[in-house]
């Protein structure tokens, strides 16, 4: 009988053992997952009164339905209304910006000659990010470069700025703020779906976040 009382307390001792591995292996597989950086998978419908808009704060639609009225509360990037079959950016009050059209994940790859990993042709659009003031892309193992659109994406922007949609090809977006000085956004996505004059779905993720959270204007 105490044999077997210990046989159960053996049991009951590696089953709590393998649980709290698992909850940290999975707690692990989570942070890799999911980074806190705003970003993830958004579909705009040119049709949609409301969805045909994003915010790249929370990745929602730019308009709301409030008091019976449609009203922009955060609108970063368009959908075919301002462009047909085009993406518009700086459609609010105040807001300048700039966007810019970089090509393929393989034309990039092709120009800037850094290499792919096992795990996705994705890397070079992963690797772009924010750095001492300009917008790098990897280089190698050891460290990045300076991406050549970077100083055209700091030049001073401009109201509804537009660039055609082209499936495949990974876009910029730098937002500033006439009316604030401080405010400044960077964003990047690319197309992975287009339905011309229907839809398009894009993976997009910011890398230099806004000063300011949305709000109804």
């Amino acid at each position: 009988m105490k044999r077997m009382f210990r046989y159960c307390l053996v049991a009951i001792f590696l089953l709590a053992v393998s649980a709290s591995a698992f909850a940290q292996a999975n707690k692990v597989l989570r942070s890799a997952t999911e980074p806190n950086v705003p970003g993830g998978l958004a579909t705009l419908y040119a049709l949609d009164p409301l969805a045909h808009t994003l915010c790249f704060h929370d990745g929602q639609n730019g308009y709301v339905v409030q008091q019976n009225e449609i009203k922009n509360r955060c609108t970063d990037l368009e959908f075919n209304s301002y462009d047909a079959g085009g993406f518009t950016v700086a459609i609010e009050g105040g807001r300048a910006g700039n966007i810019i059209d970089l090509g393929t994940a393989g034309e990039l790859k092709q120009r800037y000659g850094y290499a792919e990993s096992s795990l996705s042709t994705g890397q070079g659009f992963a690797s772009i990010r924010l750095e001492n003031g300009k917008v790098v892309i990897l280089k190698d193992q050891r460290g990045f470069q300076e991406l050549k659109e970077s100083a055209e994406l700091f030049k001073p922007g401009r109201i509804k700025a537009a660039s055609p949609i082209k499936l495949g090809h990974i876009y910029l977006v730098r937002l500033t703020d006439t009316n604030d000085k401080s405010f400044q956004m960077l964003a990047k996505f690319v197309v992975v779906s287009y339905v011309p004059n229907e839809s398009v779905a894009i993976r997009w993720q910011l890398f230099g976040a806004a000063s300011a959270n949305p709000e109804l204007k």
